[in-house]
């Protein structure tokens, strides 16, 4: 199968609903449940090399149009008091999360970061490097920036290193708490 964005070899993409042993649990549930009217068929998976995973080596190897079709997920960290919120945020990888804006703001936290990594990833069952906001915690917010909505394919991690998954970019918007926040990006 072609993957529709990116420069990948013809049989690295297939439905992620036929690579699940290729993802880590919470993703692999999330895949094959489908979410918000999208069918687990409309997910592809593209099988990468995990020392390739970090963006810019990754974009380098698989193509400089990639950072306009792909996002990065991270974890933030709110806090209030003694009030600790975990989220996810989603933007397009040439650009970066607005952690002390508008996560700080949507959150009503006092002060926002990075989760520590030990936290990130114990947290969301999935790998440092391949965090992605399919199959994360539902009692997690999920804030998305609008201009990854609007690409027709996004490139996201697949909660390892190891592979990628190509999206419709509406279809996040669909997760489950996911919320479109104006200015996430920068």
């Amino acid at each position: 199968m072609r993957a529709p964005i990116g420069n990948f070899d013809d049989d690295a993409a297939a439905p992620a609903a036929d690579r699940t042993g290729l993802l880590t649990g919470p993703v692999a549930a999330a895949v094959t449940r489908g979410w918000g009217g999208f069918a687990a068929e409309q997910i592809l998976h593209v099988d990468t090399d995990p020392d390739l995973a970090d963006t810019a080596v990754f974009i380098e190897h698989y193509g400089a149009g990639l950072l306009d079709e792909s996002a990065n997920c991270v974890v933030v960290a709110g806090k209030r008091g003694t009030d600790v919120t975990l989220a996810a945020c989603v933007v397009l990888s040439r650009t970066r999360v607005d952690v002390n804006g508008a996560v700080r703001k949507h959150l009503g936290a006092r002060k926002a970061s990075f989760a520590p990594m030990d936290v990130a990833v114990g947290e969301s069952g999935m790998e440092y490097g391949g965090i992605t906001p399919i199959g994360l915690p539902s009692a997690w917010p999920l804030l998305i920036d609008p201009a990854v909505v609007d690409e027709e394919w996004v490139l996201i991690g697949s909660g390892s290193r190891r592979g990628k998954l190509i999206v419709p970019g509406k279809s996040l918007a669909a997760l489950p708490g996911a919320v479109v926040v104006e200015g996430l990006g920068i």
